[in-house]
């Protein structure tokens, strides 16, 4: 009888889950002669493509997507478009929604929550769905570039020729850097365009590695950008937005990325939650109370650092541990995990430990600049800045992040290994 590993989401964790599944699965039948087929590989996601998430800041972002038909027609999993709706633990189903609206029920043996993560929207700031943009997802991205193309279209005016972003983080800082290149591409509306982050935090990119801000503000300065530090969003509506200070900001284009929150879907699936919704995982990514559920990516919170020996009271990673963040650089390596472990518990194989010591940080900054921390533990040191880095991050968006060749079989697979490290080619200037 055919046994089922259902994949929940195309992104990068999920990708890589699927991946990685069939790898060990395929591994299993070249060593033992079981047909490979007992096992089969389902991925279940709105659509057959991968969109490349940490580029939608960018211009052109209608084509920050990369098709996944063939990819899983070469490697043999099997694509089921739909929402997932519900996720029935004990009976250890799932209920999906496709576009006309029919819903189909399809049982698992192993199941991989993949299914990302999205802006928070605090009910408490008034206006914010009506009136804000995001670049959190490719349609609201899409809607945001086609928003600033037209608005030389618009009367002039302080607010037309004002983007405020809402958070000073991650997403919030690479959108800002890339802002004034882009409006200085779209003629008509002159020079005297405004690009403001709005940050309630008291520092700049609160998770960013402290050595990285000074640089970061020193950028966005060179850049003309203004910072607003220790101040929230209170109110968006139709002229601007209201601040904590009292003061109203007159601009046509609030950009909300303040704030992450895993997908609802983790709240169907019992354990203990983090503060973004993330369920709290074991070692091999596994839920501690659905055994046959493992998670990856923006819904997994795990320990990054080498925890096998926790037991001992001198160890610095038991009393210092590193979690996972929101971010593909984690999302990759954890679902290479998720799926291996996943398809290893059907074949009866021992589960590998998931741990991913070597982080680091890249940020883009504008049209020529960019930052590189390397970390390692709770150490941390700028590597390349400014334009030594950026071709770094070029390589980083257009090249890693990306799906393996549909071409290649056995190179399309063995992007699931989770042995994979990433290696920086020579010229990058590391």
């Amino acid at each position: 009888m055919t046994k089922r590993i259902i994949v929940i989401g195309a992104g990068f964790a999920g990708l890589m889950s699927a991946l990685a599944a069939k790898r060990l699965i395929n591994m299993n039948f070249q060593q033992t002669s079981e047909p490979a087929e007992d096992i089969e590989v389902v991925v279940i996601a709105p659509e057959e493509k991968l969109v490349v998430r940490p580029r939608l800041y960018e211009e052109n972002v209608a084509d920050m997507s990369a098709p996944l038909g063939q990819l899983f027609n070469t490697t043999g999993v099997r694509f089921l478009q739909g929402n997932v709706e519900s996720i029935e633990v004990e009976t250890q189903q799932v209920v999906s929604v496709n576009v006309t609206g029919v819903r189909s029920t399809i049982g698992y043996d192993r199941l991989v929550l993949a299914a990302g993560s999205d802006n928070i929207l605090p009910a408490s700031v008034p206006g914010l769905k009506e009136h804000s943009f995001a670049v959190d997802h490719l349609e609201r991205a899409v809607q945001l570039e086609e928003h600033l193309k037209n608005l030389p279209l618009l009367p002039a005016a302080l607010a037309r020729n004002t983007i405020v972003v809402c958070g000073g983080g991650y997403t919030g800082l690479e959108l800002a850097a890339e802002l004034p290149g882009r409006l200085a591409k779209i003629t008509g509306l002159g020079s005297d365009t405004r690009v403001i982050v709005i940050e309630r935090a008291d520092v700049i990119g609160p998770d960013l590695p402290v050595d990285m801000r000074p640089l970061v503000l020193q950028t966005l300065e060179r850049l003309g950008v203004e910072v607003k530090l220790g101040t929230a969003i209170t109110g968006i509506d139709a002229g601007g937005v209201t601040t904590s200070a009292g003061e109203h900001i007159e601009t046509l284009t609030p950009v909300w990325t303040a704030g992450t929150v895993a997908t609802p879907l983790t709240q169907q699936i019992p354990g203990e939650k983090d503060a973004f919704g993330r369920l709290m995982v074991e070692t091999d990514l596994r839920c501690p109370q659905a055994k046959a559920v493992f998670a990856a990516g923006d819904t997994a919170c795990a320990r990054t650092d080498d925890h096998s020996d926790d037991d001992d009271d001198d160890d610095a990673a038991a009393t210092h541990p590193q979690y996972t963040k929101m971010s593909c650089q984690h999302a990759m390596p954890m679902g290479r995990y998720a799926g291996h472990n996943a398809a290893a518990d059907l074949l009866g194989r021992p589960t590998l430990r998931y741990s991913q010591v070597m982080l680091g940080t890249v940020l883009d900054l504008g049209r020529d600049d960019a930052v590189f921390v390397a970390r390692c533990g709770d150490e941390a040191a700028i590597a390349l800045s400014g334009a030594a880095a950026k071709p770094l991050k070029r390589w980083i968006n257009e090249t890693l992040i990306y799906p393996p060749s549909a071409d290649d079989l056995a190179g399309a697979l063995e992007a699931g290994n989770p042995a994979n490290r990433t290696v920086i080619p020579a010229g990058l200037g590391c």
